[in-house]
């Protein structure tokens, strides 16, 4: 699998003022590592504020480690969920109550806010604009209210596009076609959900959950792609009753409360990869499994590093339980999620299976 590649971080001035004064828009967006110390931390840490000649930034908790650099233990940056910061929060109720779900600049300072501020925030938290955003999920409306018989006038103006041409030539660059021939179109609707292990992102349709990564996850921009190109479908922000599902279910599942997940499932994939997917499906939490044993069970026992790049392929973490698989000596093998996470993920499931056997 090829690596992702690599997040472009901010200047390193912009870093340093943001650490200066724990800017929470920060969050995700770098890691401080303090050269003096060897540790690194989040942006908002409450230590003592390093000196600038003795700080470098990462963009990743693993290009952290991979620089020598240990967790801090203050601010835990490897183990605290990504705080949504308050004004992103206010600006996606803003989206969701406005009537056609477009909130303009006017609208944001009569709230209060600078706009300026607010394409900055909402950037570093999500990784686009407010604005995108609004746009990406007006389109998802639009859709969605096309597929349900409404006419493309009616979706119109309730979207508010006072122009024909220029809703039909926006619906079309998102979703490939005009809204008239959008009845039978596909779409992906996108949320993202936090973990005690970091922010992860599900994608579903009518059919089911088609992905549930980390969104640190090497390779997911090419599962994105993928998924667009397989599916013939635009991928846009939005909510569904198995996207709820997915959260509650995730919730129980860090709670230690339920440690399975009864969701309608949609993999893409090959009819290996399918087999493969269902076999990890069938290992228990809080147990493992090697290769072998995988190639084993499916009949293939000279087939283990097929069984292998079919574990990498999978696109369902947690729900399709890949973490599981271990090398035959017992040792962690790779993890797209991070060899750290992986730990923690069978480390919480013993825990939880304990308790919950516990009565």
């Amino acid at each position: 699998m090829a690596p992702a590649s690599p997040r472009r971080l901010p200047a390193f001035h912009t870093m340093y003022q943001a650490l200066s004064r724990r800017d929470a828009a920060y969050e995700g967006v770098f890691f401080t590592c303090v050269k003096t110390t060897g540790i690194f931390c989040r942006p908002t840490c409450r230590a003592k504020r390093p000196k600038e000649e003795n700080v470098a930034f990462a963009p990743t908790v693993t290009e952290a480690l991979h620089g020598g650099f240990r967790p801090c233990r203050l601010c835990r940056p490897m183990d605290s969920v990504r705080p949504v910061p308050v004004l992103v929060e206010k600006l996606r109720h803003a989206a969701e109550a406005a009537a056609d779900g477009r909130v303009t600049d006017k609208d944001l300072v009569d709230m209060g806010v600078e706009p300026s501020t607010a394409r900055r925030q909402f950037r570093a938290y999500h990784g686009m604009t407010f604005h995108a955003y609004q746009r990406a999920r007006r389109m998802g409306l639009a859709l969605r209210e096309v597929r349900a018989g409404r006419s493309v006038i009616a979706v119109q103006l309730a979207r508010g596009y006072e122009s024909t041409s220029g809703f039909r030539a926006a619906f079309t660059r998102v979703f490939g076609v005009p809204p008239r021939g959008a009845r039978a179109g596909a779409c992906l609707l996108a949320q993202r959900i936090g973990t005690p292990l970091g922010t992860m992102l599900a994608l579903a349709d009518d059919v089911g959950l088609r992905l549930l990564e980390f969104v640190d996850r090497r390779g997911l921009e090419r599962e994105l792609a993928g998924l667009r190109r397989r599916l013939k479908c635009a991928i846009v922000p939005g909510n569904s009753p198995v996207l709820e599902a997915t959260a509650r279910q995730l919730a129980a599942y860090f709670a230690g409360t339920a440690l399975t997940f009864d969701l309608p499932l949609a993999p893409v994939g090959t009819d290996f990869q399918q087999r493969v997917w269902a076999e990890l499906g069938r290992i228990p939490p809080g147990h493992t499994r090697s290769y072998a044993q995988m190639a084993a069970r499916l009949g293939i026992p000279r087939a283990p590093r097929a069984i292998g790049r079919a574990n990498g392929s999978n696109m369902l973490a947690l729900v399709i339980p890949c973490h599981r698989v271990i090398h035959a000596d017992g040792s962690l093998c790779g993890y797209a999620g991070g060899i750290w996470r992986k730990q923690r993920l069978l480390d919480h499931e013993r825990q939880a299976t304990a308790r919950l056997a516990a009565g």
